[in-house]
């Protein structure tokens, strides 16, 4: 099964991006996934389901722990054109 991730972390800085969302960035592009895709407003990954869930696990515990005071995700099952 693959899946896609979409996330944002708060608060917010227009001005500077703050340490939970550079250290949410940094897990994501880390992670053995496809289609990364990281933006000021919104993240997007791919990948399989194990990589995929392993990748938000870290990422909501990182982001916290590093400031974050909400993090919203969606996760939804996407075709598998392999």
């Amino acid at each position: 099964m693959r899946l896609r991730v979409e996330f944002t972390t708060e608060p917010f800085d227009l001005d500077e991006a703050p340490p939970h969302a550079l250290v949410a960035r940094e897990v994501i592009s880390s992670a053995d996934l496809d289609a990364v895709d990281v933006g000021p407003f919104g993240n997007t990954a791919e990948g399989g389901a194990d990589q995929v869930l392993g990748a938000v696990d870290a990422l909501l515990r990182q982001a916290l722990a590093s400031g974050a005071t909400r993090v919203s995700l969606q996760v939804n099952v996407i075709e598998d054109d392999r």
